[in-house]
């Protein structure tokens, strides 16, 4: 994790997840973030193989990752859990990482596909991505 981070160029933002990994991506010029997919967690071979693959199929040269903090701003074990996973993550792709908050970003994600008319059944489905989305978004306009 390097303190020189990109300021221009595609970003994925990652929702951390022991099952499933939340992945959206920003544009060019980090203004707006976009779902991507719900990552299904596999063996850490497979993992890095997706990793690798979306790394050079988007064109990303950073990865934001959702730090867990609990509502009174301190690290969990869960926030342990993502800064490992963080160090794994740049070690495979070879890219910055970053750490943001993710406080509120899947109840926000809930609320907007509520908002949406998204039924219930494809809530879960998309849940991830779009907590993921959210987080990057913040981190873009910090």
């Amino acid at each position: 994790m390097t303190t020189n981070f990109p300021h221009e160029g595609r970003l994925a933002g990652i929702d951390f997840g022991t099952v499933r990994i939340g992945i959206a991506i920003c544009d060019q010029n980090q203004s707006f973030a976009s779902p991507v997919e719900n990552y299904q967690r596999r063996e850490l071979e497979g993992d890095a193989r997706r990793f690798q693959q979306l790394v050079e199929q988007e064109d990303i040269v950073g990865i934001v990752i959702g730090l867990p903090i609990s509502t009174d701003g301190q690290e969990t074990a869960k926030s342990r859990e993502a800064r490992e996973f963080g160090a794994w993550l740049g070690k495979v792709t070879s890219l910055p990482i970053r750490f943001h908050d993710e406080r509120f970003t899947t109840s926000l994600a809930h609320e907007l596909m509520i908002a949406g008319n998204i039924k219930a059944s494809k809530r879960k489905k998309r849940l991830d991505m779009i907590a993921a989305q959210q987080m990057l978004q913040a981190y873009l306009e910090q």
